[in-house]
């Protein structure tokens, strides 16, 4: 009995290690099922399949050209541009400012872009299509253009320097520029006279007794013709003219250069 029960043990552990064959009811003899332990790595098959969707490739934002803050000519191309499908209504400053911005992002929303006020490349070729090639002036609408080189006869003396060709004028002393503004002239019916002057009276506060309107700060050079300061040009920019009279829209400059300013000190319009 014991001798019996030792060699079934025997036999089990035997099967235990190498495995045997099962009878089946048909009596065919099969293996049995193996069953293997993990080994803490799972198998390439066994791992589960990654069912996440995959995000399809995005197309990349329009690169940015310019936005608040930026200065420079490209910006009041900008707004000249802005300005022709009104758009914006003040400048061209040359400055990327609030007011650009709002400009900028009305645009946008209108033709169905994105709304954030800055100017990408795709807002500015839909603009460019709208809109024509601004002049210089249209620029310089409100002034602020660099000035040109003084004329030989404004470097002695006490001489206000006037240009044509980049109205500007110039308070210079002894060749020295100590003021420089942006101005305005008459239309082609009413030309200021070019040459050579000199400022042979001064009114703070006059008004035009020919036209009815005021002229503060005025300098007179030739007959009624005066460098002055005009709310007009300060409000339009060279969309309007003077009468002839050498205008400023800078209140504050004229102000200090009418201080300075001598009856007797020459005045140059040039081209």
């Amino acid at each position: 009995m014991g001798r019996s029960t030792a060699v079934l043990a025997a036999g089990a552990a035997l099967v235990a290690l190498c495995g045997c064959t099962v009878q089946g009811q048909d009596g065919e003899r099969r293996s049995p099922v193996r069953i293997e332990l993990p080994d803490g790595t799972p198998s390439p098959r066994s791992a589960p399949p990654d069912d996440r969707p995959v995000a399809p490739d995005r197309p990349a934002a329009p690169a940015v050209l310019w936005s608040r803050g930026d200065e420079g000519r490209d910006i009041r191309e900008l707004q000249a541009r802005l300005r022709q499908i009104a758009w914006l209504f003040d400048g061209p400053t040359g400055t990327y400012d609030d007011l650009t911005e709002q400009a900028v992002r009305g645009f946008q929303g209108k033709r169905g872009l994105p709304r954030t006020g800055r100017t990408d490349e795709v807002t500015w070729r839909q603009l460019l299509k709208m809109t024509r090639e601004p002049g210089k002036w249209d620029l310089y609408l409100m002034g602020g253009q660099p000035a040109d080189a003084p004329d030989a006869r404004c470097l002695t003396g006490r001489v206000l320097c006037v240009s044509k060709t980049s109205r500007t004028l110039r308070w210079m002393i002894d060749g020295r520029t100590v003021l420089t503004v942006p101005v305005r002239f008459g239309s082609q019916y009413t030309p200021t006279r070019e040459g050579v002057f000199s400022v042979y009276w001064k009114s703070r506060h006059h008004v035009s007794t020919l036209y009815d309107s005021p002229m503060p700060y005025a300098m007179f050079f030739s007959g009624g013709q005066a460098v002055h300061y005009s709310s007009d040009f300060a409000a339009t920019g060279y969309a309007g003219a003077s009468h002839g009279c050498v205008n400023v829209r800078d209140e504050r400059a004229i102000a200090e250069m009418f201080a300075q300013v001598r009856t007797g000190d020459k005045v140059v319009v040039h081209w």
